[in-house]
């Protein structure tokens, strides 16, 4: 990634997903989708929180574009 993208991504530009990809890459991060209804769930697992792990087992796509196998 060149400076100029970089100072564009900190200047609150809306960057594509391939730029955040690799700023991701230069921060030796990856990019992660979490639907919302297991965004808790993820955040209480990152912390080490005593939960439920089972509420990450479900599909939360499925049914999404109405198929509902």
């Amino acid at each position: 990634m060149v400076r100029q993208q970089y100072q564009r991504l900190e200047r609150g530009g809306n960057p594509r997903l391939d730029t955040l990809e690799l700023a991701a890459d230069g921060l030796n991060a990856r990019l992660m989708l979490i639907p919302l209804e297991k965004w808790h769930a993820v955040q209480a697992l990152l912390k080490g929180e005593p939960g439920e792990p089972a509420d990450l087992d479900a599909d939360p796509w499925q049914g999404l574009l109405g198929d509902d196998e």
